[in-house]
């Protein structure tokens, strides 16, 4: 079968770039990171991406320990409620719910109609899956998910609110406090240091692309609701799992640096 051709600059290359980093650490690091869905959607597909060396592999480790993270947040969740909705924001072509589906679990995958297209192109259907094509910041979504209280619901976003400014992301997330009483959020943040440095090192390139979204502290986000029960912040790349002594003193410090400083940090967000 011939391989799909993926131009630069195009939706699908942003939507493979996160695919790409976690095939990568897969290749580079067997046994720690587990996602089958990216190694055969790049057999089916041609690109080829410019960052090598330590960018790449410091890319590639950072995209791959998110996906865990996302992973172990919903996997910890459908322990408590196991028939809970799983809502993927800005899903991309994140496949995390693969990982944690239990048999009994829904998922819900939101994205703009562009990337939701690209989905179903290379994923298909999955039983217990719906896509939803749509704009966060249009909360008429909230209807499209069979919210049962009693069952739960978890959300994530990975590598996506750093795109939203501030006050959207508190519009968004107030509203689903209100609306999902019971549920869990979580995503993936920087401070405002951070931010600077993802745009220079990471959207080089990319000019009609800007980041606005940052927390430096949790008093930040704490006062946007009454309905925000409990909010943690933990280590982005050290707070789910220990970091593996193969990506070598160097990096391993880099990235305890990442973490101590707030450059890289993961959020939970507790819905009462």
């Amino acid at each position: 079968m011939d391989k799909i051709v993926i131009e630069k600059g195009t939706v699908q290359e942003t939507l493979l770039l996160p695919l790409y980093g976690r095939k990568r650490a897969m290749e580079m690091y067997p046994g720690n990171f587990h996602d089958n869905d990216c190694q055969e959607i790049f057999e089916r597909v041609l690109i080829t991406y410019e960052k090598k060396g330590i960018m790449e592999k410091t890319g590639a480790i950072m995209a791959a320990t998110r996906q865990y993270n996302m992973a172990a947040i919903c996997k910890a969740y459908l322990k408590e409620y196991p028939k809970a909705c799983v809502v993927n924001l800005g899903c991309g072509l994140d496949t995390t719910f693969r990982q944690v589906d239990n048999g009994q679990a829904r998922a819900y995958n939101l994205d703009f109609p562009d990337a939701i297209k690209v989905r179903n192109e290379l994923l298909g259907d999955r039983e217990r899956e719906t896509n939803i094509a749509c704009n966060l910041n249009d909360i008429s979504w909230f209807d499209k998910i069979d919210f049962r209280p009693e069952d739960g619901i978890v959300f994530f976003a990975s590598g996506v609110f750093y795109y939203f400014k501030t006050e959207e992301v508190k519009a968004l997330t107030v509203a689903m406090a209100e609306h999902f009483k019971g549920g869990k959020l979580a995503f993936d943040a920087t401070n405002k240091k951070g931010l600077k440095n993802m745009h220079k090192t990471w959207l080089d390139g990319y000019d009609d692309v800007s980041v606005y979204f940052s927390v430096d502290d949790l008093s930040d986000i704490s006062g946007w609701s009454g309905n925000f029960k409990n909010i943690v912040r933990n280590k982005y790349l050290s707070g789910y799992r220990p970091l593996d002594k193969r990506y070598g003193f160097i990096l391993n410090t880099v990235f305890r640096n990442l973490d101590r400083s707030g450059m890289c940090q993961m959020i939970e967000i507790d819905f009462a």
